[in-house]
């Protein structure tokens, strides 16, 4: 013998409205409101496009030559450490005009202004410890010599 069980549903007072409108919706209609609603956004935001000329202003800005300095930090057993602050400046400048950390990979890349130009870097490790726990010491400043819009490689070695 098989029971009929049957189910009540019990909803709260405040989706009492909103029942009637979803079950006169079927799966048909419902899906046709929702596509029709994405093809008038799609259109939309293509005609949008399509009127302000070719792209965003970002895009028709030609783009500044910078060179590129990139750079890995190594550790005292020539492995590669992530996490610790670089700094760059001019060899001309007292401050460090950019800092950055090296990634899990320990390596670093910063965007100079394009042109000959010479810079110094060096690790800042005020409050770095490793995941033993050693502390290292920072190694010599590098200096780089930058001469136009190229990538200069170069790597940090620490104590």
């Amino acid at each position: 013998m098989t029971r009929k069980r049957s189910v009540k549903t019990v909803t709260s007072p405040e989706f009492q409205p909103v029942l009637p409108r979803l079950a006169a919706c079927t799966w048909y209609s419902a899906s046709r409101w929702l596509f029709l609603a994405f093809l008038t956004t799609a259109l939309g935001l293509s005609e949008a496009s399509s009127v302000s000329g070719s792209g965003s202003p970002a895009q028709n800005k030609p783009e500044k030559p910078y060179a590129l300095i990139f750079g890995t930090v190594w550790g005292p057993d020539d492995r590669p450490v992530h996490g610790v602050k670089v700094k760059i400046r001019r060899d001309r400048d007292k401050k460090a005009r950019w800092e950055l950390y090296s990634d899990h990979n320990g390596e670093f890349a910063q965007r100079v202004p394009a042109g000959k130009e010479d810079y110094v870097i060096w690790a800042d490790l005020k409050g770095f410890k490793t995941a033993r726990g050693a502390k290292l010491q920072a190694g010599e400043k590098v200096k780089i010599h930058v001469e136009n819009d190229e990538r200069v490689d170069t790597g940090i070695h620490l104590k």
